[in-house]
């Protein structure tokens, strides 16, 4: 278990402010960059563990569903807005495998595959090994955002034979 983590429970983050438009003025995003290279904060869990993302838009690489920047998600399942969703995020051990309302979404081996480059600052560093336990965490994606979770529970796998 990465236990770093843990030192950001409690402490001040990083704090940025968006114009009237939703948009990072120039130094507020020089800020985010600096924080993200730092590992601050929030950038810390980025950097060390894997993110699956739930976004309305997006590329392969960054669309709900996919493994952030490491593996490509398929296209959902279409559903209108005021209807629930199901995702099942399933651990073993290093490989993540996402399914969305009984369609498998993506999948990702570190051991299997090089992971792809990391072509923005904000995607996660590329150099560390993903810890196989640890903490789940959840986030909205931009101010304004509304975003309901029905019901999280988390289970062991059944063990194997």
């Amino acid at each position: 278990m990465d236990e770093g983590i843990l030192k950001w429970i409690g402490r001040e983050s990083i704090a940025v402010k968006r114009d009237a438009k939703g948009k990072l003025p120039p130094q507020m995003l020089d800020k985010m960059k600096e924080a993200s290279e730092k590992e601050e904060g929030a950038w810390y869990a980025v950097h060390h563990g894997y993110e699956v993302q739930i976004s309305g838009g997006g590329d392969a690489m960054h669309r709900t569903g996919s493994i952030y920047s490491f593996a490509p998600a398929a296209e959902a399942p279409q559903k209108s807005a005021d209807e629930w969703r199901t995702m099942i995020i399933t651990l073993q051990g290093n490989v993540v495998l996402v399914e969305q309302d009984g369609k498998q979404l993506s999948r990702f081996d570190p051991a299997a595959q090089d992971p792809p480059e990391r072509k923005q600052w904000y995607e996660p560093k590329r150099e560390y090994k993903r810890p196989e336990v640890g903490y789940v965490g959840l986030q909205t994606h931009d101010p304004g955002d509304i975003v309901y979770f029905k019901e999280i529970s988390v289970r062991p796998l059944d063990a194997k034979p």
